[in-house]
């Protein structure tokens, strides 16, 4: 069986604190989510109708058990998560600080699981019949994952739709330069490259962003997707098409987790085969919606939340989006 999606990269724990405006020494409760780039995107398709598998690694650990029984429930393939014995389950903290302050904090020492995926260790099959394969830039910096990743691109040869997504941690990484040639040779092989104003310059030394996706291109990449922020999303593809989107009017809770959910919304376009522009408005919207709430992975929406934030043309909060988030805001107001 071949999947819509196949990702590959971070996965952990979040704990995220249910008090908004409040520095982490003074939080008194959290909500724990299953997070990490590539366990997102991946929730973030399946969410959409999407056939979806993840490939990472986690702790031996209760936390490990979590995330597994988490995929499961979000309808996400776990048969190629396994357990690295002796190493925790990364766990992540951020402060919430709306509109646009949410401090991360990761947990991810003295190892990160999921840097030791093994090359010898992959379905490459899978990997190369998957319609899409996501990776990631935190999956290239260290080893063995790095080299994993770097095999499962050149095996898939850039057949069907393979996806990479920049992901810059500068905590991951001694500097930018140390980055540059790993994301020069994972370009090579990849048809898709996205990432914000930060990452597509690591990846390609340049900053503006209309040059940066001609660069991109020149790099071998067939659409190049430049998140903007507040000035929403550039996307140009080789043969010269070009869709400049601005952002869906959203009230910010919590702005992490909205670029997972815009990477499952691309995912999901593409595979439709829907113009660039329907991709990109489609994209913002699912990740406005997820900014509107506390959650990463549990608030990814549903095609039907996000054509009525299309319509509305805007995100309406009035509702809680789900019965976690219902509860969360009546803890909120009755602190």
């Amino acid at each position: 069986m071949a999947y819509d999606l196949i990702t590959m990269g971070r996965i952990g724990v979040d704990l995220y604190p249910l008090q908004t405006g409040v520095p982490l020494p003074q939080v008194t409760s959290f909500g724990k989510f299953l997070g990490g780039s590539a366990a997102n995107v991946a929730v973030a398709a399946a969410r959409l109708g999407r056939n979806t598998a993840v490939i990472t690694r986690t702790g031996d650990d209760p936390f490990g058990t979590y995330l597994h029984e988490a995929l499961r429930d979000f309808g996400v393939d776990d048969r190629w998560v396994t357990p690295v014995p002796g190493l925790p389950t990364p766990v992540t903290f951020c402060e919430v600080f709306p509109p646009d302050d949410f401090p991360l904090y990761f947990y991810r020492r003295p190892k990160a699981p999921d840097l030791e995926i093994d090359a010898h260790e992959l379905d490459l099959d899978a990997v190369r019949e998957a319609r899409i394969f996501w990776m990631t830039g935190t999956g290239l910096s260290e080893e063995p994952s790095r080299t994993a990743t770097l095999a499962a691109l050149a095996h898939r040869a850039r057949s069907g739709i393979t996806v990479f997504d920049l992901d810059w941690r500068p905590m991951f990484w001694s500097d930018p330069d140390q980055a540059r040639p790993f994301y020069r040779e994972a370009l090579k092989h990849t048809t898709v490259a996205v990432g914000n104003l930060d990452e597509v310059e690591v990846a390609t030394g340049v900053r503006e962003p209309h040059a940066a996706a001609r660069a991109l291109l020149d790099a071998g990449v067939e659409l190049a997707v430049v998140k903007q922020g507040p000035k929403g999303v550039l996307a140009v593809n080789r043969e010269g098409e070009q869709a400049e989107v601005p952002p869906l009017p959203v009230t910010v809770l919590n702005g992490l987790g909205a670029g997972d959910a815009f990477g499952g919304s691309l995912c999901h376009g593409l595979l439709h085969g829907w113009d660039l522009e329907t991709v990109m408005r489609q994209s913002n919207a699912a990740g406005a919606i997820v900014a509107s709430r506390l959650e990463c992975s549990s608030a990814m929406p549903t095609q039907e939340e996000v054509t009525a934030a299309l319509t509305a043309g805007a995100v309406l909060t009035d509702t809680p989006p789900n019965p976690r988030a219902a509860q969360q805001a009546d803890g909120e107001a009755a602190k």
